[in-house]
């Protein structure tokens, strides 16, 4: 995991657009889309926890990103709460990158950020995102799933999200 740079605007562009990486949300990013959001990560992550880029060390390419981030999920969770979260471009699906990195991304805001609790949500059919949750120790919260008032009426399949949670004691434990 490391901050994004302006070399990995091609593989943000792919992911963004890339109709299988895209299955679960409403819409695809054009170009001028992807740059902006990635514009905005590269400002926001000068100020905090921001979804990291995800590089493998033996080919030195960006693949996606995963890692911690402050979200912006009101009402379903106040302010301040950090999610985890990852984005992988398809060719790397399957190879455990994502399970490798959460796990550290976990270990980093528990031991270092000293967080209290650390949450992931997913749309309630995207079994394999719910199943990385899973094999890093989250648990689900059904009491805490919620209808995603950002997704639009027109996708009524991708509103229902489900919650998963992990605190720093249950991590410790693990």
């Amino acid at each position: 995991m490391r901050p994004w740079e302006e070399r990995d605007r091609d593989l943000f562009f792919e992911i963004n657009s890339d109709p299988e990486v895209m299955e679960y949300f409403p819409f695809r990013r054009t170009r001028e889309e992807a740059d902006a959001f990635l514009d905005k990560l590269l400002k926001d992550q000068e100020k905090g926890i921001v979804f990291p880029a995800l590089e493998l060390r033996e080919i030195g390419q960006c693949v996606g990103f995963c890692g911690l981030h402050v979200g912006d999920v009101e009402p379903h969770f106040p302010p301040g709460t950090v999610e985890i979260g990852w984005r992988l471009a398809k060719p790397f699906w399957g190879r455990g990158y994502v399970t490798e990195a959460a796990l550290a991304a976990l270990d980093y805001g528990f031991s270092e950020l000293d967080l209290p609790e650390i949450v992931s949500f997913a749309v309630h059919d995207n079994h394999r995102s719910t199943a990385v949750m899973e094999r890093i120790g989250m648990k689900r919260d059904a009491a805490s799933d919620f209808d995603y008032v950002k997704i639009p009426d027109t996708h009524p399949d991708l509103k229902r999200h489900v919650c998963y949670r992990i605190t720093a004691r249950d991590w410790r434990k693990r």
